[in-house]
């Protein structure tokens, strides 16, 4: 079975509120780039809040995670807003 990188990449974004790039989370957790990239659009909770410009290469995408509150509760009724 393959272990899901998942927990490491948003418990590493919620360290990191104002973001991290796809590079920085494949060298701060050791993992292939490729791997975070896909993981990063598995994860519902995670989101690419802006773009970063870099010399002589595309803009990197900057992901962030959503922090669910804590005292958020859950609807009492199915779809009924």
């Amino acid at each position: 079975m393959i272990k899901s990188s998942h927990p490491e990449i948003r418990r590493l974004l919620h360290q990191y509120s104002d973001g991290l790039t796809s590079i920085e989370i494949s060298e701060r957790l050791s993992l292939k780039s490729d791997s975070v990239r896909n993981a990063l659009k598995e994860m519902p909770d995670t989101y690419i809040d802006r773009w970063m410009p870099v010399h002589h290469e595309p803009p990197h995408a900057v992901w962030c995670a959503v922090i669910p509150p804590q005292n958020c509760p859950r609807p009492i009724t199915k779809g009924k807003a």
